[in-house]
């Protein structure tokens, strides 16, 4: 049996007329670890207590460790949901993102991502595909939201 990694796809690719306004898709769950925090300040370096000193949290009250807002923003990585799959090659790059950051988002929480396709618009050989995305905790908290715009070949 011949193998071509060309055709071993997660899911079938659609083409970017295939996609519609207000469709939604969610990435899997995503619970924030021990590891996920030491993981976020190794790559990022960021050294401030409020991310990683326990005694320096419960002297501010907080219940625990408390994410970065980017360790937060990154469990909304399109690269994770289905929908990346879905685009395929067609997929050509990240354009621009905004975030509102509406709740902290503390060690054991989990993260609940989802995409929704707000804006599809079609040029002459591209287009571009605008997100808004949401994060929820385990509670049903909104911990943030935003956009996301990717450019896709048509």
């Amino acid at each position: 049996m011949t193998f071509d990694p060309t055709q071993h796809q997660m899911l079938p690719t659609r083409h970017f007329d295939d996609f519609s306004v207000g469709e939604r898709f969610r990435a899997p769950s995503r619970t924030m670890t021990a590891g996920v925090f030491t993981a976020f300040q190794a790559a990022s370096g960021d050294n401030h207590p409020i991310h990683y000193d326990r005694a320096y949290l419960a002297r501010l009250g907080h219940p625990g460790l408390m994410a970065h807002g980017y360790q937060t923003l990154i469990q909304a990585a399109i690269g994770a949901c289905p929908l990346a799959h879905e685009m395929g090659e067609a997929l050509i790059g990240f354009l621009d993102q905004s975030s509102r950051f509406l709740a902290p988002v503390y060690e054991g929480d989990t993260l609940y991502p989802a995409f929704e396709i707000t804006e599809l618009q079609r040029r002459t050989t591209t287009g571009t595909m605008r997100l808004a995305v949401t994060l929820h905790n385990q509670d049903g908290t909104l911990v943030c939201d935003g956009h996301q715009t990717y450019l896709m070949r048509l």
